[in-house]
């Protein structure tokens, strides 16, 4: 990195737009296995929390890795480098007055505690959308462990790559076992009494 880079302050800072838009800035990060809800219970949490007038904004871990992310592929080296990134857009938006949600498989403890590392205390809302692999199996909306399990896919999380589960997370969803409506009403309750 350049020694000549100077970090620029602005006049309108994160509590001055958190301010203005009625509601902390944080960071909702759902984890979990391929198939286990994430992008569906992210998508339903940010319509119910736009309904309420919040600031919102959805990183999915498929859509990264279609445009800022496309030159990443599956090694482990790679999935850390897809986490850092969206750490680092996570921290912009936060910066913006959002609140954001990522739905990652983010299989790794050390990058997740990477983005918590460069977030302010308590903007980072750990969602351990914890579902049993052959559930997520079973369901496997996109065929993709069939092609692991088949070797057409290397390096697949749950199959050929590990997935290490939060041990704190601030919620856990179980969406085998917990109605999705309820799950909803579960995590906005949540934001809402913790001024999330």
């Amino acid at each position: 990195m350049s020694s000549n880079i100077i970090k620029h302050h602005h006049k309108i800072d994160r509590i001055k737009r958190s301010k203005h838009k009625k509601h902390p800035a944080k960071v909702l990060w759902f984890t979990g296995l391929s198939g286990s809800g994430k992008s569906t219970l992210a998508n339903r949490v940010e319509e119910e929390l736009f309904k309420l007038g919040w600031h919102t904004y959805l990183l999915d871990g498929d859509n990264i890795r279609l445009g800022l992310n496309s030159d990443l592929a599956f090694s482990l080296e790679d999935r850390s480098e897809n986490i850092r990134r969206v750490g680092e857009i996570s921290k912009l938006f936060i910066d913006a007055g959002v609140l954001v949600l990522c739905a990652f498989v983010s299989p790794l403890k050390k990058d997740r505690e990477f983005v918590k590392s460069i977030l302010k205390v308590d903007d980072f809302v750990e969602l351990f959308v914890d579902c049993p692999l052959e559930v997520c199996e079973q369901r496997d909306v996109k065929g993709l462990y069939a092609k692991a399990r088949a070797g057409e896919i290397k390096d697949f999380t749950g199959i050929s790559s590990p997935f290490e589960a939060p041990e704190n997370p601030n919620l856990k969803l179980q969406t085998h076992l917990e109605n999705e409506d309820d799950l909803v009403v579960k995590i906005v309750n949540y934001i809402s009494q913790n001024d999330v």
